[in-house]
């Protein structure tokens, strides 16, 4: 047994209603936040520093029994300072996972004193893409942020447990994850579950992550949370990534990249079954869009293009960042998706968020549940017969003031259209004319090809709508754009 696998005098039963009974006594007082107190030098650390503080692998919890799975910890430092307790479940039982600084090695720094500074977060690791090796699966490290990948991904966007007052003037609240419960892996089984704690002024709430990796890997969530005050800016199963320029928008970006982006658009199934493609953009300011719904079949963000072309980055290989598609399970309700767009002028920040809102507050001393599947995956799982919209370009008009916009549709039922076919294209603006709309078939992908002019006038943003359908029956998922000047 390694010493990450010590078990001390507070091991305690574990159920399934351990951790919601935490939370909403938890929620019953006053919030009280988590030590960040570090001795020297860890509580001044810079990145590069941090990264110096690595986990030994011969150390990983149950690497000497051969289980599907590995987990290995995080140290506290950096912009990770907040203790987070961790706790190995098995048999019913919950047994803390003991700090010991020899955990780690330490470079550039000397060895920490023998104290219990506890962890900032874990990883597990599973064989993904080669049976021998166990590569990382995901992480869960500040915050109440977390990202995972399937098969032949790296890390990209992440996800995170609750948003609170995103983009809201008075400014956005951040929860942490207190502590972690994870059940030790049973032999010859390829999914492994995490229980959290999380806390926050507003609230605590309680989650079950059940994770499968794989191709996709899958995260099934259960969330239960507990308001200490009403909350109207709650943000359920939020995301948050980076886009900063694609061909449609690379105005002013003087880089020699096609494209830099970990996602590139908002990808939505509404609950009357309306599927929508919502081209991510970086505008000068900060920009909220808001899709009502009721019952959301699923949201997420995309990263669509997978040819190293579209990037040409060696370094940062975008074409392998995954995709996470929020599939709903049970009633969600009447609420809205919300789309954040922050301005940015460099890549290494997070710049746009994405989650479901619901459309009447969380009362304080109640209990909501929403329970939901995340697929970090290539392409949402998704009904294949509707047409995507691969590619969107926009340049001048043929006069001056108008803006030519090009869309490209493959797939699903434009593939298989008769030679004579002509599809009804709408294109429709809320403010601004449409001019010259015309659809025709695109030999080099073989789908269909979609150019219109925008005359703005003197408006300076217009919410664009783009369709190509057979009489009442849709052909390719639904184009939104906001264009601004």
């Amino acid at each position: 047994m390694s010493e990450a696998q010590a078990a001390g005098p507070a091991e305690a039963p574990f159920d399934g209603n351990t951790v919601r009974e935490a939370a909403r006594a938890l929620a019953a007082q006053p919030y009280k936040a988590p030590s960040e107190d570090l001795p020297a030098p860890l509580g001044d650390l810079g990145y590069d520093q941090y990264r110096d503080i690595r986990f030994r692998p011969d150390q990983s919890l149950w690497r000497p029994e051969g289980l599907p799975f590995q987990m290995q910890l995080f140290h506290r430092g950096f912009l990770y300072k907040p203790r987070v307790e961790m706790f190995e479940v098995s048999d019913g039982v919950a047994r803390p996972i003991r700090y010991n600084p020899d955990l780690f090695t330490f470079q550039n720094m000397p060895r920490p004193p023998n104290e219990d500074l506890g962890f900032a977060g874990f990883r597990l690791h599973a064989p993904m893409n080669r049976p021998e090796y166990y590569d990382e699966v995901c992480a869960f490290l500040g915050a109440s942020y977390f990202r995972a990948i399937g098969k032949g991904h790296i890390y990209g966007l992440s996800a995170r447990g609750l948003a609170l007052n995103t983009a809201d003037p008075k400014g956005e609240e951040f929860p942490l994850f207190r502590s972690f419960w994870v059940e030790k892996p049973r032999e010859g089984v390829n999914a492994i579950t995490v229980h959290a704690l999380l806390d926050s002024p507003s609230c605590a709430a309680a989650f079950r992550f059940a994770i499968r990796p794989g191709p996709t890997t899958v995260f099934d969530v259960e969330s239960t949370v507990y308001p200490r005050t009403d909350i109207t800016t709650v943000g359920v199963a939020p995301l948050t990534s980076m886009f900063w320029f694609a061909p449609l928008n690379r105005a002013g970006r003087d880089d020699w990249r096609p494209a830099v982006h970990d996602s590139d658009g908002l990808l939505m199934l509404t609950g009357r079954g309306e599927r929508i493609w919502r081209p991510l953009n970086n505008p000068r300011d900060l920009q909220v869009s808001i899709f009502s719904d009721s019952n959301p079949r699923g949201f997420g963000l995309m990263q669509r293009r997978r040819d190293f072309a579209s990037y040409e980055d060696l370094e940062a290989r975008y074409e392998k960042r995954p995709s996470l598609w929020i599939e709903p399970i049970g009633d969600w309700g009447q609420g809205a998706v919300h789309l954040v767009e922050i301005p940015t002028n460099t890549e290494i920040h997070d710049n746009i968020v994405a989650f479901w809102r619901p459309k009447d507050p969380l009362k304080a001393k109640g209990e909501y549940r929403y329970t939901f599947r995340m697929h970090w995956c290539n392409e949402a799982p998704v009904d294949p017969a509707l047409a995507r919209i691969t590619a969107v370009y926009s340049g001048a008009g043929t006069q001056q003031g108008l803006r030519y916009f090009v869309l490209d549709a493959e797939g699903g039922a434009l593939r298989d259209l008769p030679a004579d076919a002509k599809p009804e294209l709408i294109v429709t603006a809320n403010q601004g004319e449409i001019r010259n709309p015309v659809a025709y078939r695109n030999p080099e992908n073989g789908g269909w090809r979609i150019a219109f002019e925008l005359a703005p006038g003197d408006i300076r943003g217009i919410e664009l709508r783009a369709e190509l359908r057979s009489g009442a029956q849709p052909l390719a998922e639904t184009w939104l754009y906001r264009w601004t000047a």
